[in-house]
């Protein structure tokens, strides 16, 4: 049931990139939150903090990587993996997926959540760090019931 997770961020990451577009001009502003909380609209043709600006092709190649990676160790070790790490794999998966289709389809990937202090993202991006949060976190407590 875990795999309407991986839908729900892909969709959801898909139609709030499609509404933004519709609704924004690239470049444009608009306050939520003056000063705090802005939505506004950018096209990132590189990858996290705009690293690797314009290398569309080989951020496909390494999100494709990353994406079979995943698929192949889940499908390979499922049944050791519990709730939440399948939780988090599923985050990753669906966020990773819904930024691929962005490259492959758009050259670039739509960002639109503008916090002022940091780069602007999207809610794949949000997805994709949850994910990686929730499997440092159990790295952490595994690690430390090992040692």
């Amino acid at each position: 049931m875990l795999w309407c997770v991986l839908v729900a961020t892909f969709i959801l990451d898909q139609l709030s990139k499609f509404y933004i577009c519709r609704g924004l001009s690239l470049g444009q502003s608009v306050p939520v939150f003056k000063d705090i909380f802005h939505l506004s609209l950018v096209y990132n043709t590189g990858s996290v903090f705009g690293l690797f600006r314009g290398k569309n092709s080989l951020l496909i190649i390494f999100s494709l990587g990353i994406i079979s990676f995943i698929f192949r160790d889940y499908f390979l070790n499922k049944h050791s993996y519990v709730f939440k790490k399948r939780l988090a794999l599923y985050l990753i998966l669906g966020g990773a997926l819904g930024n691929l289709l962005d490259r492959l389809r758009l050259g670039y990937i739509v960002d639109f959540l503008d916090f002022r202090v940091w780069p602007v993202f999207n809610l794949a991006d949000s997805a994709i760090t949850i994910g990686v949060f929730l499997l440092a976190i159990d790295l952490l407590v595994h690690k430390s019931h090992t040692s």
